[in-house]
């Protein structure tokens, strides 16, 4: 019998209880459901969300990662890399690859987890605790500005080492920076003290100042200087260093008077060790026939005026690049091979060199199909 239009209402049971349930409390029991649902999938989503904030969220670690090469005796951007005016050059071949580094991460940038996973799961990169490189408040501005010093200070002494090898006189003066704690120099020298002379000979370079120094036999020697724009001559004490050595103590600037003008075109690269790959593409340049052989040859390493190659960091990354880039030969620092140790890639062969005098050798003796005397690194 129907009353009001409305159906009369019908008892049902709530699965497997027995127990009958009213229409209202089945629409409550769905409704808590409901909201029990939205509920966990508001909690995943959150959660979800917290997870990938933290997987994009800035770590202290920076990352090395191989970067890309540059042929010091060709051209970059449609301009020579190297250009010598005021002396004759020569036509050359093949390629001296200078090799860099990727660098990511602070003080410059930002590196996150994921990015920290996938070096760690990669070879060719390299994980460095922020800390470790930088001193705490080092800012990307400091940073760029110290690259970019290192790299003009690496093209200068680049050239000297490259005239010097070809038997080409310069100039360098020379002006005390700063003081090894054994110095005894300290209060007779100053800061910005330019040396003009050692023992009566007037100092045109590092290398006489240090044979005027290892003449003195560990006696006081006489130090011509300028300070102030005043000339005078003080009495320096010297100590003992290794090799029978005599040492000053002294940290130096200088400045260089070339005759011949160099000009390195290359931009957005810094720091100092393309010197040594510099250095063999300005005598490539100066010398006759092409010192290659037509080879493709890539290295690094930071290089002094007197033509000392020094260690370099990124070295398992600028091998890698350097292979990537199609070079087949590798000169690395001496000091850098032990790092090498079963990280060489296939394809390319790396040897140790410790001066500049070596690398042009070896990059000759494989221009002529030979084997470099330099030993195998790696």
């Amino acid at each position: 019998m129907r009353e009001n239009g409305h159906p009369p209402t019908t008892p049902s049971a709530a699965p497997g209880s027995g127990a009958p349930v009213s229409f209202a409390q089945a629409a409550r029991r769905s409704r808590a459901s409901r909201r029990r649902r939205r509920l966990t999938i508001a909690s995943g989503g959150v959660a979800g969300i917290l997870t990938l904030t933290a997987l994009a969220l800035p770590t202290p670690y920076i990352i090395e990662s191989p970067g890309p090469t540059f042929n010091t005796i060709g051209e970059h951007d449609g301009s020579p890399v190297i250009t010598v005016d005021g002396a004759r050059t020569y036509p050359t071949d093949g390629a001296l690859d200078l090799t860099t580094v990727y660098v990511s991460g602070p003080p410059t940038g930002w590196t996150t987890f994921l990015d920290v996973v996938a070096g760690w799961a990669d070879p060719t990169q390299t994980l460095i605790p922020s800390e470790l490189v930088y001193p705490s408040g080092t800012t990307s501005e400091e940073v760029t500005e110290e690259n970019d010093l290192a790299m003009t200070t690496s093209q200068n002494w680049a050239v000297a080492a490259a005239l010097e090898n070809l038997g080409i006189d310069y100039r360098q003066q020379l002006f005390v920076a700063d003081f090894a704690p054994e110095s005894q120099a300290t209060g007779v020298l100053q800061a910005g003290d330019q040396l003009v002379s050692a023992g009566g000979v007037e100092v045109t370079g590092l290398e006489g100042l240090k044979d005027q120094l290892n003449r003195s036999d560990g006696h006081t020697v006489d130090l011509g200087i300028v300070r102030d724009g005043t000339g005078s001559t003080v009495q320096v004490p010297v100590y003992p260093g290794p090799d029978g050595s005599w040492l000053l103590g002294v940290y130096l600037d200088s400045d260089f008077e070339f005759p011949v003008d160099v000009t390195i075109s290359l931009e957005d690269v810094g720091g100092p060790s393309a010197g040594m790959m510099f250095a063999l593409g300005i005598i490539d340049e100066m010398t006759p026939g092409a010192m290659t052989g037509g080879r493709h040859i890539a290295g690094t390493g930071t290089i002094d005026p007197d033509g000392t190659v020094g260690e370099i960091g990124g070295i398992v990354q600028k091998v890698a690049g350097a292979r990537e880039a199609g070079a087949e030969h590798f000169l690395a620092p001496a000091g850098n091979c032990e790092v090498l140790a079963g990280r060489v890639p296939e394809g390319i062969d790396v040897y140790a060199v410790g001066t500049l005098d070596e690398a042009r050798s070896a990059v000759e003796a494989l221009g002529k199909g030979q084997a470099p005397r330099a030993p195998a690194c790696g």
